[in-house]
């Protein structure tokens, strides 16, 4: 065991931080407001989607829980987006909400190497610009070099029902009050944010059979690469409904009950996942929106209105559902509501996610602007690598965006800085070909393994893969084959079995056929982003100076020199995608490296 990394919150970022530290070979100290709450999911009983499943993936291939918690819990599995290419496609599972977190919490606490201690941090301790320790709410002090703060939505968290304001990260649990004072008296600059949930309701009271069933893939689906799921899993379908012109209706005659109608929230929301009130507002012209009735867990009754997030008065909430197709008899079981919280813009970080103000202390999770258990996660994963590093005496790593979602995601936090909760889209993903779900094993395994995430047993796994995957190429023969051509214009291995007999030989499984299948397919296309990434890597190989002055350099624009300065990229590639840089002032920039004089 090496030196002890430090983590602040039990959620996805801290579960997955404190793994990965382990991982690495350090003793890790994880410090929790509540030791039964550990790896408990907040809202949606779902992990993946659209995206995000790309970034479970990644998370799972770099060695993560995630994956394999949720192929423990799935009650449905679905691939989204089948209709579009492989390139915007994601898995998706709805999740047995008490399963996932038991799974995650008898991990963390079993762990060897891992400490699960009840306490809250008040104080980051730091001497000369680096962090010595931490300040707890009872006195004592923890002493460490690496800590990763995931602190969710419990800085300063204030929950909000109609009127009633109480204060809390998440219902029935205490906010961290004291942390935001200690964060903003080291230098780092604060912005509120929030976020909500929808009303539960009770399944005995709902008739699931009036409403349209949507189940999951005839067959077991899967997230994690390198832990088979269990067999025999449940199957459960969701069922969908839609709010209707009684809903709105409600919704504008108690509008000025609402934080949002009346003003009372200030801070930034999410602007892809709106609560009803915002709904009603914003596209008034739309006469109903969606709404999916999912199943929490089967060990309960607890329905989840996917859709109907808000924070009116309770009462009016309970007369908002029944406004609803098929819940007309719903009995609500808890309100929605809306929760405010602290969070750093991220462009305060550095790409490992290391604080700038304080060396040695990394922050992951919505504490950076996010939103979704899976970019918390993919967070978590790097902070924890990178503290534990830190602790080692050793430099940290970064994922770049033609590497992973996850470098897309901490690239768009540092360069934008987003002012209201951040949530992943492919859309985002310039190099999207090459950031498959299907993939992320061959793309990060090899990097995971050479940083310690993974042993020697995944990569020589991974390594079998593809010398099959390699195999088959060799089969298939030159770019004109036929077997090849047959393969590019959509022919499924198994189907091109029978015409070309050799083929049987090279025995390739389910996955390896389709990595194979995937790679003919889109070599083209595939060939021409890899022409794009070496643009990039072009830009990215010029590092700026760390201590260049851009406030001195008069021929770049003010737009640039101000947030040139504000956001200080290691790069030009980075600079690049910074607003309001332009490629004249990129040009400048350029002569602005150690032996040019600075124009």
């Amino acid at each position: 065991m090496s030196d002890e990394v430090v983590v602040i919150g039990g959620g996805h970022a801290g579960v997955e931080a404190a793994w990965a530290a382990r991982a690495r070979g350090c003793r890790v100290l994880l410090l929790t407001l509540d030791p039964a709450a550990i790896g408990r999911m907040s809202c949606n009983p779902s992990v993946g989607g659209l995206a995000k499943g790309q970034l479970a993936r990644e998370v799972d291939a770099l060695g993560g829980l995630m994956g394999i918690a949720a192929d423990r819990a799935a009650m449905q599995f679905r691939m989204l987006n089948t209709r579009k290419g492989p390139a915007v496609q994601g898995p998706r599972a709805q999740v047995d909400k008490q399963v996932y977190a038991g799974f995650v919490r008898a991990t963390i606490s079993d762990a060897p190497g891992i400490e699960v201690r009840r306490g809250q941090v008040r104080r980051i301790l730091e001497e000369a610009g680096r962090l010595v320790g931490l300040e707890l709410t009872d006195g004592s002090r923890v002493p460490t070099r690496a800590a990763v703060l995931t602190t969710g939505t419990f800085l300063r968290g204030l929950m909000h029902v109609g009127d009633r304001r109480t204060a809390g990260g998440r219902v029935g649990e205490a906010p961290a009050a004291e942390l935001s004072a200690s964060l903003s008296a080291l230098g780092l600059e604060l912005v509120r944010l929030k976020t909500g949930t929808p009303p539960r309701v009770d399944a005995r009271s709902v008739d699931l059979s009036a409403l349209p069933a949507h189940g999951g893939a005839p067959d077991d689906g899967r997230f994690s690469f390198r832990v088979e799921p269990p067999a025999g899993r449940p199957r459960v379908d969701s069922h969908a409904t839609a709010t209707t012109a009684a809903t709105h209706d409600l919704v504008r005659a108690h509008l000025h009950e609402s934080p949002y109608g009346r003003g009372a929230l200030e801070s930034a929301g999410p602007r892809y996942c709106p609560s009803v009130e915002d709904k009603v507002v914003r596209f008034a012209h739309k006469e109903s929106h969606r709404v999916f009735v999912e199943r929490e867990t089967l060990r309960g009754n607890s329905l989840y209105l996917n859709g109907l997030s808000n924070c009116l008065p309770a009462a009016v909430q309970e007369r908002l559902v029944h406004t609803v197709p098929g819940l007309a008899g719903a009995r609500m079981l808890r309100p929605g509501y809306a929760v405010e919280y602290d969070a750093v813009p991220a462009w305060q970080l550095e790409p490992t996610l290391m604080c700038r103000a304080v060396e040695g202390l990394f922050l992951a999770g919505q504490i950076n602007g996010t939103s979704g258990y899976e970019e918390a996660a993919a967070q978590g994963v790097m902070a924890g690598l990178n503290a534990a590093r830190h602790a080692a005496g050793e430099e940290g790593v970064v994922l770049a965006r033609h590497e992973a979602y996850i470098g897309v995601l901490l690239d768009d936090l540092a360069t934008r800085s987003p002012r209201e909760p951040y949530r992943m889209f492919t859309s985002r993903a310039e190099f999207r070909l090459l950031l498959r779900q299907d993939n992320a094993d061959r793309r990060l395994m090899r990097s995971a393994h050479a940083w310690g995430l993974l042993g020697d047993r995944d990569l020589e796994a991974l390594e079998r893969k593809e010398a099959a995957i390699a195999r088959g190429q060799r089969a298939l023969g030159g770019a004109d084959a036929p077997a090849r051509r047959a393969l590019r214009r959509g022919v499924a291995w198994d189907a091109l079995l029978d015409e070309h007999p050799r083929l049987a030989d090279v025995a390739l499984t389910a996955d390896e056929a389709t990595q194979l299948e995937l790679d003919v397919r889109y070599e083209g296309y595939v060939e021409r982003q890899a022409r794009l990434v070496e643009k990039v890597e072009r830009l990215a190989a010029v590092a700026l100076p760390a201590d260049l002055d851009y406030a001195s350099m008069d021929a770049l624009r003010l737009e640039a020199r101000e947030v040139l300065s504000k956001v200080r990229p290691r790069d030009l590639g980075q600079a690049s995608r910074l607003p309001g840089v332009t490629r004249s002032d990129l040009a400048l920039l350029a002569l602005s490296r150690p032996g040019r004089a600075p124009s």
